[in-house]
């Protein structure tokens, strides 16, 4: 068991040897769609790539993740065979969300040898998320609905 200061450590050597060993400027934050975001995370259980959608606005939620779920066929066969869609998401907190994501199981964060495997799992996951949402890009943006 690890102090909460050496599992600070730790983590931050993690995410410090990734961002060197993967030296690229991830799309992440800068979907240029307020509150719709991609996100890496890893526990001691598994690691995720996460397409979060979480506008306070619910309805801008939901037609969001309608958006990327209509294209879910697209996602499937061209880009993550094994993503998974929730509309509804509970977070923690309690805050309600949408996701998409991809999760790699029986890894740690605490174990080092497990690194590398979690660092092409995020490459690899991570880049094909870009790659599907830079095409599709103008459609999930668009929040108009057609009636």
């Amino acid at each position: 068991m690890y102090s909460k200061a050496d599992a600070q450590l730790i983590k931050k050597e993690f995410w410090s040897t990734f961002g060197n060993e993967y030296p690229r400027k991830w799309l992440l934050y800068n979907t240029k769609i307020k509150d719709v975001t991609f996100k890496f995370n890893v526990d001691n259980k598994k690691a995720y790539v996460m397409l979060d959608i979480e506008p306070k606005d619910e309805n801008k939620r939901k037609i969001y993740f309608e958006k990327v779920e209509s294209l879910k066929e697209i996602l499937v066969n061209e880009f993550l065979t094994d993503v998974i869609f929730d509309r509804e998401h509970y977070l923690e907190s309690g805050k309600i969300i949408s996701r998409v994501w991809v999760e790699l199981s029986d890894v740690s964060l605490n174990r080092k040898t497990d690194w590398e495997t979690i660092f092409n799992f995020f490459y690899d996951k991570m880049d094909a998320f870009e790659r599907f949402f830079y095409e599709n890009e103008d459609y999930i943006k668009d929040l108009e609905v057609n009636t």
